[in-house]
């Protein structure tokens, strides 16, 4: 491919998966809604239902932990904690070993909003054009590349 064909947009795969990522994220929207929550609020939730599943355990996990699972900052994560905290789906609290760590727990509305989530994985799946073998292969295809540890182009000499 020359460089002309090179900088055509339908043969940037960036810009594929920015487009497949908005329209992806825009099927979660309607369902989201039902449950007043925004897509980066759901995944806040996922990780929190995944981590803490069992009530009757007290705990929680940190900030830092929920941004490295979200590949988030926490400058992006604090208002989305903020606001999951707002409607009372979360608790925020200082470590009492380490008050430099901030723990996050879910509420008791937080735990029960997972039952009202639990549909919401199976619908967008349906709503996908792939049959479910090809879209599993896709995601771990793109696992394994989020998970490459390479340096940029720049860097490397490519």
């Amino acid at each position: 491919m020359d460089a002309d064909e090179a900088l055509k947009l339908d043969n940037q795969f960036c810009f594929v998966v920015y487009a497949l990522s908005r329209k992806i994220i825009g099927q979660y929207r309607p369902l989201l809604s039902a449950i007043e929550l925004t897509y980066p609020q759901y995944l806040v939730m996922l990780v929190l239902w995944e981590h803490l599943p069992n009530p009757a355990k007290p705990g929680g996990v940190t900030i830092k932990f929920i941004g490295e699972r979200l590949m988030l900052d926490t400058g992006t994560l604090t208002p989305l904690l903020k606001r999951l905290e707002q409607r009372g789906l979360i608790h925020r609290e200082r470590a009492k070993d380490d008050e430099r760590e901030v723990l996050v727990r879910l509420s008791l509305e937080g735990i029960e909003l997972k039952q009202k989530a639990k549909d919401i994985p199976f619908k967008v799946m349906c709503d996908t054009a792939l049959p479910l073998d090809e879209v599993l292969k896709l995601k771990e295809a793109l696992k394994v590349m989020l998970a490459l540890d390479t340096e940029p182009a720049i860097q490397s000499g490519c």
